[in-house]
């Protein structure tokens, strides 16, 4: 089950999850949120704790104040290589600046080239990142999908 699915959070926190100026870092217990969208993206740093590959607490005011996750919380959920990293003993988990997977060329699938109204047949397989109308930054970033409104 994708992270994303065990969290409760209202449109509006996912939607800033995905377009406000987000920096990470590994540290110790989970991941260290920093928000460059602000003026003074100091004041706005802040430890997500992950438990079972899950974000499941954040040291921002809003997460404990409101119900549901924060938006710091949803913005780890949705980048899986975040996760993955936490989880890895070593640190040798490779993350990509924009959120998305760093693959190797095994992991590719190869495209069959294009379908007769100019998508591919990987357009038709779906995503496995993709959960029902949230779609990950990859398909977002290639136009194979776009942000829900």
């Amino acid at each position: 089950m994708h992270p994303l699915q065990q969290l409760d959070f209202s449109t509006r926190v996912a939607k800033r999850a995905q377009y406000e100026a987000f920096e990470f870092s590994l540290s110790p217990g989970g991941v260290t949120v920093r928000n460059g969208s602000h003026a003074n993206p100091g004041e706005h740093e802040y430890l997500v704790r992950v438990e079972d590959g899950i974000p499941a607490a954040c040291a921002c005011p809003a997460d404990e104040q409101y119900e549901g996750a924060c938006k710091h919380r949803v913005a780890v959920a949705i980048r899986r290589p975040l996760l993955d990293a936490v989880g890895e003993a070593d640190g040798s988990q490779s993350i990509a600046a924009d959120g998305g997977r760093v693959t190797s060329p095994t992991e590719e699938k190869p495209d069959t080239g294009p379908l007769q109204d100019g998508r591919t047949a990987r357009d038709e397989e779906g995503c496995s990142e993709c959960i029902d109308d949230f779609p990950c930054w990859e398909c977002v970033r290639t136009g194979r999908k776009e942000l829900p409104e």
